[in-house]
């Protein structure tokens, strides 16, 4: 596994919005949960994270700003100081000061988790290893829905996660799980 060094964790989009039942159905029920142990060993260990967080243009979106759907979910819930990058497109990097914060800090690794796999984390995955960051998807602690093509061929959660993974593998990012993390981090 890649150095961690000089590595932030970046936890993207995991907010109160996914719950609601237009997205369908999800895969990898456990996510949430293994962003809590990744935030946790960040934390110990005072490394720079990251948190962020969609925002709705359209009040009908679900994570319009000042609706229940805008708040993070409680496994990924900020502490006080901690930074909150806040968006309203796929990459977390395009309007906001991410990239500058991460070179002021020395950051050359990001290590990525959140929802959506196919997404935003895809979005923002493409573009950190754009901007020259060794990137790194945890992949077990993303998650994704299921989805209807325009023809009305319907992709399972599971197989849009998986392709997703699969385009950015190698090409992208490094694929790793949350337990190889954790080892590296501790």
């Amino acid at each position: 596994m890649h150095s961690l060094a000089h590595a932030a964790l970046i936890v993207i989009d995991v907010q109160q919005g996914f719950l609601d039942p237009r997205w369908g159905q999800r895969n990898n029920p456990h996510a949430e949960d293994r962003i809590a142990a990744l935030l946790a060993a960040w934390r110990r260990t005072g490394r720079p994270l990251f948190h962020v967080q969609h925002g709705s243009r359209s009040p009908q979106g679900a994570f319009f700003p000042g609706t229940p759907g805008h708040a993070f979910k409680p496994q990924a819930q900020p502490l006080d100081g901690e930074a909150v990058i806040r968006k309203d497109v796929n990459s977390a990097f395009i309007g906001t000061d991410l990239q500058a914060r991460l070179a002021a800090a020395g950051i050359d690794t990001v290590v990525l988790c959140g929802l959506t796999t196919d997404h935003c984390v895809s979005t923002t995955a493409r573009m950190a290893a754009n901007f020259g960051l060794h990137t790194m998807l945890v992949e077990d602690a993303c998650a994704t829905h299921e989805r209807t093509g325009p023809d009305g061929a319907h992709f399972s959660a599971a197989l849009m996660h998986a392709t997703a993974v699969a385009s950015l593998n190698g090409e992208f990012a490094s694929v790793v799980q949350t337990a190889d993390v954790l080892f590296s981090v501790n």
